[in-house]
């Protein structure tokens, strides 16, 4: 039924508790579990200037060793966790729009199931932030499991 999974990572709490779950699945099915960091280019913009944005859409993020560095230790997690498992990973950075950028890697990998954190915004915060979480639910064509940040159950 899953033959690969995705776990998209922002190296956050939320990020990291899917990744439990995400394993557990992919354990059970056997599957190759993929970990996706997207470098957002937006929030970027806001950091690091445009400069530094004009790198990134140069596919120059190995001139940047510091948003490298955080993605690399993101999907790093991720293997890690599979490979305790027994499992294979691929671990891929992307740079862009994140629920753009995961949409289309689930599209061009094959993708079976993607398995999100989301952080638990609500009411203003998540109108002027949105969620990454949400638009992929919206419009990839797979299932989508949302492990909320809060989720108490697991412990």
């Amino acid at each position: 039924m899953y033959d690969n999974i995705l776990i998209p990572t922002d190296g956050s709490e939320p990020a990291r508790r899917s990744i439990e779950h995400g394993v557990d699945i992919a354990e059970r099915y056997g599957a190759t579990v993929h970990a996706l960091y997207v470098v957002d280019l937006q929030a970027t913009n806001y950091s690091l200037g445009t400069e530094q944005v004009e790198r990134l859409r140069q596919g120059k993020l190995s001139e940047m060793p510091e948003v490298r560095e955080k993605a690399d230790e993101a999907t790093a997690a991720v293997a890690r966790a599979a490979a305790d498992a027994g499992l294979d990973a691929v671990e891929h950075v992307a740079v862009g729009s994140p629920h753009d950028e995961i949409v289309a890697y689930i599209d061009d990998n094959d993708i079976d199931l993607a398995v999100m954190g989301s952080h638990g915004r609500s009411g203003i915060s998540r109108v002027l932030l949105g969620s990454v979480t949400e638009r992929v639910v919206r419009t990839a064509t797979i299932p989508v499991l949302v492990v909320d940040a809060d989720d108490e159950n697991d412990e």
